[in-house]
């Protein structure tokens, strides 16, 4: 019986262990996928930005409006943000991932806009993460 125990608590810690790397992998890749867009972000760049948004007639972005699909969401980006000095300077802050499974993760945090005069604008995100063909982009976005 205690054989049977102590295998068990090893199977179970091996496969807490792999959880958790796995986790961290899945954190580490999401937070990757931000620091990408707040990096195309920051050079002026709003198409590489929109890489970690699902390019799909189903994505969701809800700010002032709400945005259905991944070019509409392109195009509102492109007019609220014509050029690199409008762009600013963007600063993800405060990030809180929860994996909610091995495919779908829960992003909280905020935001905030520095422009050239020092002038600022910020709020705060909650993100739909998915994990589609091996790569984490958001799905919703809702950003206040």
């Amino acid at each position: 019986m205690k054989k049977i125990i102590l295998l068990a608590v090893l199977f179970y810690g091996s496969l807490s262990s792999t959880f958790s790397q796995k986790n961290i992998k899945d954190k580490q890749a999401i937070l990757e996928t931000m620091h990408m867009q707040q990096d195309a972000w920051n050079k002026g760049d709003v198409d590489a930005f929109m890489q970690g948004y699902w390019e799909n007639d189903s994505l969701q972005f809800a700010g002032k409006e709400i945005v259905y699909g991944w070019q509409n969401t392109l195009e509102r980006y492109k007019k609220s943000y014509p050029t690199k000095q409008t762009m600013g300077e963007l600063e993800f802050s405060d990030i809180k991932i929860d994996l909610l499974s091995n495919t779908s993760a829960f992003v909280i945090g905020a935001w905030k806009i520095t422009h050239d005069d020092k002038s600022t604008i910020g709020g705060h995100y909650t993100l739909l993460f998915k994990k589609i063909n091996g790569k984490w982009l958001i799905v919703v976005d809702h950003t206040s």
